[in-house]
């Protein structure tokens, strides 16, 4: 089902990626804050490695048949991470979420990882997401991954009825 998004979805969508990220983190032990400055978007302490992680979240909502669409990360994303993680010391690391169709997807990654996958071409790098590169991932323990499967069993029909006023 093609569903028609709101004017701001793009802007929700970057926040829910940043919160589910920063969520899933947390639950899992890490300590981590959502930062706003350039280049990343939560630094995270991980609790399995001494690292400490600037995360550049990257998140996208697919529209029906376009679910195996990569993702784009436009070369100064790269630039920028590295910026505030060498500002910061910590080490730069990507967490790409993808809603697509009944399933929203999140992996997260190095910097170094994802460039060695996805090099970076004359304008941008591109995060595959065809059927064999999701298996590709699956077997990859450079990347933390972690899905949902997503349903929607009511919603509304057709457009809403004007309310009459009782006054």
């Amino acid at each position: 089902m093609n569903v028609r998004k709101g004017t701001n979805h793009a802007k929700i969508t970057g926040n829910f990626g940043e919160g589910l990220v920063l969520y899933w983190l947390s639950k899992y032990g890490f300590e981590c804050a959502v930062v706003d400055h350039t280049g990343i978007d939560i630094i995270a302490r991980n609790p399995h490695t001494p690292e400490i992680m600037g995360i550049s979240v990257k998140s996208r909502c697919r529209n029906e048949r376009t679910e195996q669409n990569y993702i784009t990360i436009p070369n100064d994303n790269f630039t920028k991470a590295k910026a505030a993680c060498d500002a910061f010391g910590c080490v730069p690391y990507f967490a790409i979420v993808v809603d697509a169709g009944e399933i929203i997807r999140v992996f997260i990654l190095s910097m170094s990882h994802l460039l060695e996958l996805s090099p970076q071409r004359k304008l941008a790098a591109g995060w595959k997401m065809t059927g064999n590169d999701l298996r590709r991932y699956a077997g990859d323990s450079e990347i933390q991954t972690f899905e949902f499967d997503t349903r929607t069993p009511r919603w509304w029909k057709g457009p809403m009825p004007l309310v009459a006023s009782t006054s």
